[in-house]
C-alpha cells in the first residue's frame, strides 16, 4: 500500500476515513477526524480487503481483522496495540488488566493514553477497554460510537440483534 493514499468506507458509524501507509493501513479516521486530504491520492481500490473486511465485520461475520498494519508509535504503543488485538470478540477488559498484560503494572494511564491514540480504531479494538468500575470512558469516536461497537459485539455473540437491524439503529443514533 502506498503511503498516503485513502479512501471513505461507509460504515453504520458513519463515513469512516482509511488511509496508507508504507507497509498497509495506518490509519483510520471516523467523521470529523481527519484533517484535509489530498483528492488526488484517493484510491478506493488500494483498500479492497480492509473494506471487504470492514463489511464482513459489520455484517456479523468477522470477529478479528487479518489486515497488514503500519502502526507508528513508541514500543509500549506498540506493545498496548498487539495486546489490545488480542482481546476477544464481544468481552472487556480494564484499563489495568491491560497494563498488567503488557508487563507495567505501574503505568495504567500511560496504558490508556496509548489506548486513546490506537491508529485504526475497530481493526485494533480499542472499544473494548472500559474503566475498572465498568464505566465507558473516552473514544476517540465519541462514547457512542464505543458503546454502539460493544453493543454490536455482544448482540452479535448473543445472536441478536441481526447486524443491518443494528445498523439501521446506529445511523439513527448518530
Amino acid at each position: 500500500m502506498n503511503d498516503d493514499l485513502w479512501t471513505t468506507y461507509e460504515s453504520p458509524l458513519g463515513p469512516l476515513t482509511l488511509i496508507g501507509g508504507e507497509t498497509g493501513l495506518a490509519a483510520l479516521h471516523f467523521p470529523g477526524r481527519s484533517g484535509p486530504l489530498d483528492e488526488s491520492r484517493r484510491d478506493g481500490g488500494a483498500f479492497a480487503e480492509a473494506v471487504r473486511q470492514l463489511d464482513e465485520y459489520f455484517a456479523g461475520e468477522r470477529t478479528s481483522f487479518e489486515l497488514p498494519l503500519d502502526l507508528r508509535g513508541t514500543n509500549f504503543q506498540q506493545r498496548v496495540w498487539e495486546t489490545l488485538r488480542g482481546i476477544p470478540y464481544g468481552t472487556t477488559r480494564t484499563y489495568t488488566s491491560l497494563a498488567n498484560a503488557v508487563g507495567r503494572t505501574d503505568h495504567v494511564r500511560a496504558a490508556a493514553a496509548a489506548v486513546g491514540k490506537t491508529p485504526v480504531p475497530i481493526v485494533v479494538p480499542c472499544h473494548r477497554v472500559i474503566a475498572s468500575n465498568g464505566d465507558l470512558t473516552g473514544y476517540l469516536g465519541g462514547l457512542q460510537r464505543k458503546r454502539a461497537l460493544l453493543e454490536f459485539e455482544a448482540g452479535v455473540s448473543q445472536h441478536e440483534p441481526a447486524p443491518a437491524v443494528w445498523a439501521a439503529r446506529q445511523l439513527s443514533l448518530l
